[in-house]
């Protein structure tokens, strides 16, 4: 896989500025692949869950109206600028009080272990570094309560030809602009140890993404996740 060749302080600074202006771009052509994954993830009433790089607040304003009175939201992230754009956003809609938001870095996160029943990332792991990659996974793992729930959107390798050449060379050479990488992820998420449930690819420009749900080893609603949502097992 690529590198990235951007500091976190770069990162932050540039979806600091950006803040006000994402959804008018990036946003745009995200939207469904993130709707496609929460579907799959299949969040209910009463559950406790966590967004890793919630940028403008679309997904967590989606996972409040699905936990209700009785759940709860968490979600972090490294700007700033992109926090108070969530907020606004859920204060509008009237879910704050049931959405708790944090600025931080993922590959530290600042909650107890076995804490939520699902986490959720959308088009965020691909833009830490190779070697941040498992310490992310790892600490996903942690707060996740046993047989809960990991659902990712993220930019694929998987797939090969000039596209791809072309969009990894300018990732290198312009990575103040194409952050985003392709990345292994169904494998990178199996060698974390993570069970993958589900996978699709989808396109986006003519480049793939991976759509996956994974489960946290352990008893607790293994059985409930797979036929609820006829979730076939990948080995």
């Amino acid at each position: 896989m690529s590198r990235v060749y951007r500091t976190k302080a770069q990162a932050k600074k540039t979806y600091d500025r950006i803040s006000r202006f994402y959804d008018y771009f990036a946003g745009v052509f995200e939207g469904k692949y993130r709707d496609r994954a929460l579907e799959l993830l299949d969040i209910k009433k009463g559950e406790i869950v966590l967004e890793i790089g919630f940028g403008t607040g679309h997904c967590l304003k989606k996972m409040a109206e699905l936990v209700g009175k009785e759940g709860k939201v968490y979600g972090i992230d490294i700007s700033s600028g992109m926090l108070e754009v969530s907020r606004k956003r859920l204060e509008k809609a009237g879910l704050l009080d049931r959405v708790e938001l944090y600025c931080g870095d993922a590959s530290k996160l600042p909650y107890e272990d076995n804490k939520f029943d699902a986490v959720f990332m959308s088009f965020t792991l691909e833009l830490f570094d190779t070697p941040e990659i498992p310490e992310v996974l790892n600490e996903v793992r942690r707060v996740l309560k046993p047989g809960g729930r990991l659902g990712v959107v993220s930019m694929s390798k998987e797939g090969r030809g000039l596209l791809m050449r072309i969009y990894e060379w300018l990732h290198e050479k312009l990575p103040q602009y194409l952050d985003c990488r392709p990345i292994h992820l169904s494998q990178t998420l199996k060698d974390a140890g993570f069970l993958v449930m589900h996978e699709e690819v989808r396109r986006i420009f003519g480049l793939p993404i991976e759509i996956i749900i994974a489960l946290k080893p352990g008893r607790k609603n293994h059985g409930r996740v797979a036929v609820r949502k006829g979730l076939r097992l990948l080995l």
